[in-house]
């Protein structure tokens, strides 16, 4: 029973982080805002959901949702750095929204054209 009870908070309260998490991907004004939005709140809640599943199972099959919580945990970050990276390259960032352009820095160091291909911020 109490097991039953710490599930469905769990399962309750993950759903919860998604569905913040999908509010924020349609209510924040920028994107790297949104990418906050889409990849924190939806892997804590995915790993809530998960958690709460798997106390319902037994410990051989709760351990095939552990590896999907660690591939999430490994994945989102990784992808939301790349779709930053590479929409910042192509110009998509407003650029005055940053408080720090580490990597407007580090691409003017490293000789690369800055986003737009914009030849005179070298």
């Amino acid at each position: 029973m109490l097991i039953d009870i710490v599930s469905s908070v769990f399962l309750l309260g993950g759903a919860l982080f998604c569905a913040v998490g999908a509010f924020g991907l349609l209510r924040f004004p920028d994107l790297l805002s949104r990418l906050q939005a889409a990849t924190k709140p939806q892997t804590v809640g995915l790993i809530m959901v998960l958690f709460g599943a798997a106390l319902q199972l037994e410990i051989v099959d709760a351990f095939g949702l552990v590896l999907v919580a660690l591939l999430q945990v490994v994945t989102a970050p990784v992808l939301s750095q790349l779709v930053g990276r590479a929409a910042y390259r192509i110009g998509a960032v407003e650029r005055s929204s940053l408080v720090r352009d580490h990597l407007g820095d580090r691409l003017r160091r490293e000789g690369f054209l800055s986003p737009k291909g914009r030849p005179g911020d070298r």
